[in-house]
């Protein structure tokens, strides 16, 4: 399924199966995530894109081909391929351990052909490992690619904090808020105002209060990570957290932040966004979630229903996360 042009609906395609090329991997797709970052693709809003592009970075399959150079995979491992595809490994960024702000990065599904697709190629170094002894349901595991890891590193950044504030209870909410319950920290999920589906749902995965994003939070928060891509929501949540706390912005795309006035940010409260991910992200988020007996709730679409799952995430109408899976 591709995107050929900003604003319109993805079309379907037939190509060739791809060739791997010299340290790269080609995988059959089992299963693709649907991300809020997809939408943000159609609607134009990342301009490190690249089209026409097949979209998709939330990817489950198993290497079915190697290209030259490369032993770190075999035919028949199943792995996950990450947003992340790829750094230049030169930059200052990446000699120093943060490759998540590599100046020269590749994106997958992005800059590079992603996993709206039966097959795809991938860069063999940025694969994680996802066997399938630990991960049975690819469409189960498709959101911790994305939701998870990015979540993950949301979570890391916002702090040990008790209490935590969740804003969007999407995708990444839904797996981070079981994180976060492991570790016996005490999750506040806000949602759209009305949403009592996905507050029970938060309720169900272990938070101690649910409630609109319009609604105060029952205490201050430790710390609060947004999720929604809305920038009104930064006020809100800098208002939420005690004196020293955090919030973290962990999407790609934001809609601009309102001016706030000074008081909610100082006492030192920190405000910080979450760019990409390294792979070390994503080996112990990947640790971490199955210590936590993490399990994803997933609405599943045929490969080519991928405009009506995107549908159904704009409209705010996908409990969980939405998957992907191709045809046999």
């Amino acid at each position: 399924m591709v995107l050929r042009s900003l604003m319109t609906p993805l079309v379907p395609e037939e190509r060739p199966d791809p060739r791997p090329g010299a340290g790269e991997v080609r995988i059959r797709v089992e299963a693709c995530g649907v991300c809020r970052t997809d939408l943000h693709l159609l609607d134009g809003e990342l301009p490190q894109a690249r089209l026409p592009v097949v979209p998709g970075h939330e990817v489950v399959g198993t290497v079915d081909a190697v290209g030259a150079g490369t032993s770190m995979w075999q035919v028949g491992d199943r792995v996950g391929v990450p947003w992340l595809g790829g750094t230049c490994g030169s930059c200052d960024y990446c000699v120093h351990g943060r490759e998540n702000l590599c100046d020269a990065p590749e994106f997958t599904g992005c800059t590079r052909d992603g996993g709206y697709a039966t097959h795809v190629l991938a860069n063999a170094a940025f694969c994680l490992p996802l066997p399938a002894h630990d991960y049975p349901d690819a469409a189960l595991a498709a959101p911790l690619l994305c939701a998870g890891l990015i979540g993950g590193r949301a979570l890391r950044l916002a702090g040990k904090g008790a209490a935590l504030g969740l804003y969007g209870f999407g995708a990444a909410a839904h797996i981070l808020a079981q994180v976060a319950h492991a570790e016996g920290r005490r999750v506040h999920a806000f949602t759209r105002a009305g949403d009592v589906e996905s507050q029970a749902l938060a309720y169900s995965l272990g938070a101690v209060w649910a409630g609109g994003s319009d609604e105060p939070p029952p205490g201050p928060l430790d710390a609060a990570i947004i999720f929604a891509p809305v920038g009104a929501l930064v006020p809100t949540a800098l208002a939420a957290v005690r004196k020293g706390g955090t919030v973290v912005c962990g999407g790609i795309h934001m809609s601009d932040i309102p001016g706030f006035p000074y008081r909610l940010l100082w006492g030192e409260r920190r405000l910080l966004s979450v760019a990409n991910l390294t792979r070390a992200d994503g080996h112990a988020f990947l640790a971490a979630a199955a210590r936590a007996g993490v399990r994803t709730h997933v609405h599943r679409y045929p490969l080519a229903d991928a405009n009506r799952a995107l549908a159904d995430l704009r409209a705010g109408r996908v409990q969980g996360a939405a998957v992907l899976v191709p045809p046999a």
